[in-house]
């Protein structure tokens, strides 16, 4: 299995990185989190016939910007199963049609409770900690634990997504969270000990707050900072390949 990491930044692209969005090529097929500039790469990558799942946290910009480029590039090589949580297809629909799209997709929606769901694969949903509202999703592939955490602060939820999973990507959007934090988001010292206290396997920090992280060797701060409580961590960085 390979993870691309195609857009890592928070709130805007910059020469750092595009905004969210990573692949996963597995056996089962293909499987994409959040819909950010990153996305107009995945033609780069979608090669075999094969399923397409794309799970999307929630619609902030950022998450779910890349959408436009259905109407302007054909970077989406065929139709693609679309999952969203229970009660966001208003949100889907306004976005996805025009005036903000020039015309309206061919792609199937799908709207996902908080539990567990088969759809092709096994997948877990969990409701998070943001303002508006955020998703986060635990997969099972080739065996293997994946756990995404959209944009989140530390909730109730945290670490039954992340319990035990051989891979936890969670966001990192502060230098340092405020007290009290609000929006919901986290910083490195708190993805540590969440990935520590969940037996997480492996930690990838991503969605850098662009303003925050202005350059990689920031990144590389917030990984050297997290390792101090949690060895194995990677700051994620666009265009990065994972295999698990």
């Amino acid at each position: 299995m390979k993870i691309y990491f195609l857009g890592t930044n928070g709130w805007y692209t910059t020469p750092t990185g595009n905004t969210p969005c990573i692949l996963i090529d597995s056996q089962e097929g293909y499987t994409i989190f959040d819909a950010g500039n990153g996305i107009y790469k995945i033609s780069e990558y979608i090669t075999q016939d094969k399923p397409i799942s794309l799970l999307i946290s929630h619609f902030h910009l950022d998450h779910v910007s890349g959408f436009h480029s259905k109407s302007t590039q054909p970077i989406f090589p065929r139709p693609m199963d679309v999952y969203i949580g229970k009660g966001r297809i208003k949100d889907f629909e306004i976005l996805v049609n025009p005036p903000y799209i020039n015309t309206k997709t061919s792609l199937k929606v799908h709207e996902l409770t908080e539990g567990k769901h088969n759809i092709g694969l096994p997948v877990e949903v969990f409701k998070m900690r943001h303002t508006h509202g955020s998703h986060g999703f635990r997969l099972t592939l080739e065996d293997k634990t994946i756990a995404y955490s959209g944009d989140t602060g530390i909730c109730p939820n945290s670490k039954p997504l992340s319990q035990n999973a051989d891979l936890l990507i969670h966001e990192c959007s502060y230098i340092k969270a405020p007290e009290p934090e609000t929006w919901g988001h986290v910083d490195p010292i708190l993805a540590a000990n969440l990935a520590k206290e969940a037996d997480v396997k492996k930690l990838i920090l991503t969605h850098f707050d662009a303003s925050l992280y202005p350059d990689l060797d920031k990144r590389k701060w917030a990984e050297t900072e997290t390792k101090k409580i949690f060895p194995n961590t990677i700051a994620a960085t666009d265009n990065l390949i994972l295999e698990l």
